[in-house]
Formats: C-alpha cells, structure tokens, sequence
C-alpha cells in the first residue's frame, strides 16, 4: 500500500530543501557577485581621473579623484538600495532618487541619502585595479 504523504511530511521535507539550497555556496561557474581577490576589476587607465567606473556585476565602484589615488565604493546607494548608475562631475550618482556621492570620500553631496557609500578594498598593482 503507498504511503500519501502528510501536510507535516510535506513541509519539513520542503523546509529542509530550501535550508539546504540556502547552505550551498552556489556552485555554478557565475554565482558570485562580488569579484575574488586576485581578479582584475579594469586596467588603471580605464578610470579617468577626476572620475570612475561603476561595476555592477561586482556592486562596486572605483573612482580616480587625482591622478594615480584611486578609491572604491559600495555601489549600492545607501537611500533604498538602489544600484549607483554613474560617475561625473566629481560625483558618483543613483539615477533611483537623485542621490549623489563623493568621488573622494563616498559622502553624500546630494540627498536623500543620508548615509555615505561605505568604501571598499581595492589593490592597484601596476597597471591593475583588483579587490584586495
């Protein structure tokens, strides 16, 4: 005779699938978000000096406010979450709210972010920018 499953049978077993799929490190040959230390983000001269480039891939933002000083950054703008689009003028920008951002420090020069972008750890290492 077959055993019909119960309602408590069949949410624990699916409580259970889920914590496992959650457990997981993903496997997979594109899972991960951010970069791996060691993996080239860009070269240094693609980020132009008094600006940056955005990474969404890597939700990070790398910016070159004088020559030769690069700096990185969250690029998840700290008002909703949203992804920064776009660096010029000095500053990093969310296209979400209108939110804008040093290029120097990731402190908030235009609301309605209250929060700066928190900095990241880059390594520039001859003609690479890599996270450290």
């Amino acid at each position: 005779m077959p055993h019909t499953p119960t309602r408590r049978t069949v949410l624990l077993c699916t409580g259970a699938a889920a914590l496992a799929a959650g457990c997981g490190d993903g496997g997979g040959d594109g899972g991960s978000a951010a970069a791996s230390p060691g993996q080239e983000l860009a070269a240094t001269s693609d980020i132009p000096v008094g600006g940056g480039r955005v990474f969404t891939d890597e939700k990070i933002v790398v910016t070159q406010p004088e020559q030769g000083t690069f700096k990185a950054f969250s690029a998840v703008c700290t008002h909703q979450n949203c992804l920064v689009s776009e660096v010029r003028d000095g500053t990093i920008d969310c296209a979400c709210h209108g939110s804008r951002f040093s290029i120097t420090d990731g402190s908030v020069e235009q609301g309605p972010a209250t929060r700066p972008l928190p900095e990241e750890r880059i390594a520039v290492e001859g003609n690479s920018v890599r996270p450290a």
